[in-house]
């Protein structure tokens, strides 16, 4: 394992998920109650064994090297480590990251000296559990230059992603990087034979994952020019010039680019019997472990939800909702459809009385709260009696200053006052 160099893509400034990046880079965007995004991938690598991990990023990244530090330790007696790598200046260069071959060039420097055979580039805002052991050997066993992890997606979906044909070898044969919802490219159906669709009524295309295995030659000689991006501008190239393969997915995959698709994701997780499953001991997904004590549920009714370590919860309805680590829920309170990332501290005694005296309420939820389809990020206090998302009107997506909406989702960015009796 020791010559595979695993490379985690952070992605630019996540414009599609702010406010949720406002304040952090995107992997570090807390996730299904106490993970992180990066959790995802990272937790991929290590299943796999493949434990030289470099996480990729240029914007707001000292959450995320917070929990890189307090989650991924190993032993000292082997070469394994996460660590990222923030875009720097130099007397060189003085500019960003460009894209994200672009970002994975100005750090060549740093992975040579591990002396890489394969490289394994990964996104930082997916859900899926991979077997990146069986997709290298099969990129090794076909002798391919790259190999580019892809599943069968909608029509709709196929819009957003590099789509690609595959020949009986899995060959890529071609590549068309976000065709939009108005382009033909019924050329791009997936074939009968390759039996990757679910649905007979509909088409399906395939689309990348944004998941590559390079030979490490084959890095520098792709990246040995200015192009930005892999999926716009290298893997077209490399096509022409070298073997590329596919390699085709069929478990659950989910890209966590916009708001939306966070929200329907995490949501999702609380169903009876959700598309990701994070009950899987032989392949678990890390995170950082906070000793926190179980959550206390103090005549309660909670119907499928989740509630993460640490939560005390008191006379509340929860339904079809996350409740993050360390979330106060007084008593009266109802949430339905809500994502709540919970806190980072608990509040003593002496600051609650001084919250009291100042006319600011507690972190958590208030007495009486009742919240409907919103997100709530962390260390936020919402007001008792206060009314957030329970009428059925259309709301126009914008910041309406302590709150934003965005596609339809209601979302209180971090460390947010909303005081008593609001409405929203």
């Amino acid at each position: 394992m020791a010559d595979i160099l695993s490379i985690v893509l952070g992605g630019g400034k996540g414009t599609r998920l702010y406010p949720l990046t406002k304040e952090r880079a995107k992997p570090a965007v807390p996730f299904g109650g106490k993970y992180r995004l990066v959790d995802i991938p990272i937790s991929n690598c290590i299943n796999a064994g493949y434990r030289q991990i470099y996480i990729l990023t240029q914007f707001l990244s000292a959450s995320l090297h917070l929990h890189i530090g307090q989650t991924y330790v190993f032993d000292s007696f082997t070469r394994n480590f996460v660590e990222i790598l923030a875009a720097d200046q130099n007397y060189e260069r003085m500019n960003e990251y460009q894209g994200t071959a672009d970002s994975v060039r100005k750090n060549l420097a740093h992975f040579r000296p591990q002396k890489p055979s394969y490289y394994v580039i990964l996104s930082g805002d997916q859900l899926y559990r991979m077997d990146l052991q069986d997709l290298v050997k099969k990129h090794v066993a076909s002798k391919a230059s790259i190999t580019i992890a892809c599943t069968s997606v909608t029509r709709d979906a196929a819009s957003g992603l590099g789509i690609l044909k595959i020949d009986k070898n899995n060959r890529i044969t071609s590549f068309m990087e976000k065709p939009g919802p108005t382009k033909d490219i019924s050329d791009f159906k997936v074939p009968a034979e390759l039996k990757v669709t679910q649905d007979k009524n509909e088409d399906y295309y395939l689309g990348s994952m944004g998941i590559y295995v390079f030979n490490a030659k084959t890095m520098e000689e792709c990246l040995n020019n200015d192009l930005a991006d892999f999926g716009k501008e290298i893997i077209p190239a490399a096509i022409n010039t070298c073997k590329v393969n596919g390699y085709v997915f069929d478990g659950y995959w989910e890209d966590i680019g916009t708001i939306r698709n966070f929200y329907d994701t995490n949501l999702e997780l609380t169903s009876l019997r959700p598309s990701f499953d994070f009950y899987d001991e032989n392949k678990p997904i890390f995170t950082h472990m906070r000793n926190l004590p179980p959550s206390k549920m103090n005549f309660s009714n909670m119907n499928q939800s989740i509630a993460s370590e640490g939560c005390i919860i008191t006379n509340a309805n929860i339904a079809n909702s996350i409740v993050g680590i360390r979330t106060i829920i007084e008593s009266g309170s109802s949430l339905n459809g809500v994502v709540c990332m919970g806190a980072d501290f608990y509040e003593s005694d002496i600051e609650k009385a001084q919250n009291t005296e100042a006319r600011i309420p507690n972190v958590g939820i208030g007495r009486g709260a009742i919240i409907k389809g919103a997100i709530i990020d962390k260390n936020v206090r919402i007001g008792e009696g206060s009314r957030i998302g329970i009428d059925e009107i259309k709301r126009e997506d914008g910041d309406y200053g302590f709150y934003h909406i965005v596609d339809g989702i209601i979302v209180i960015p971090k460390n947010t006052i909303v005081y008593p009796e609001t409405i929203i």
